[in-house]
């Protein structure tokens, strides 16, 4: 298991962050992710998923991924 944090521009609401908690959690491998306003924070299983896939779900989501820790 692997984990990610995301800071995320353009959440200004509940609804951003359950958009954003939807595109992640939609993304084959990922076990859990905790979602605020601003950011994220995923755990995942790096034999099925990584760490580009989940920046790139949050971007079509519709959010800009300002910083990966």
């Amino acid at each position: 298991m692997a984990e990610i944090t995301l800071e995320i521009e353009g959440m200004t609401c509940q609804h951003c962050v359950m958009r954003v908690k939807k595109a992640i959690d939609g993304i084959d491998g990922v076990s859990s992710s905790d979602v605020s306003t601003g950011s994220a924070r995923v755990v995942y299983d790096d034999s099925k998923t990584d760490g580009s896939a989940i920046e790139k779900a949050v971007q079509e989501a519709g959010y800009k991924v300002k910083a990966v820790r």
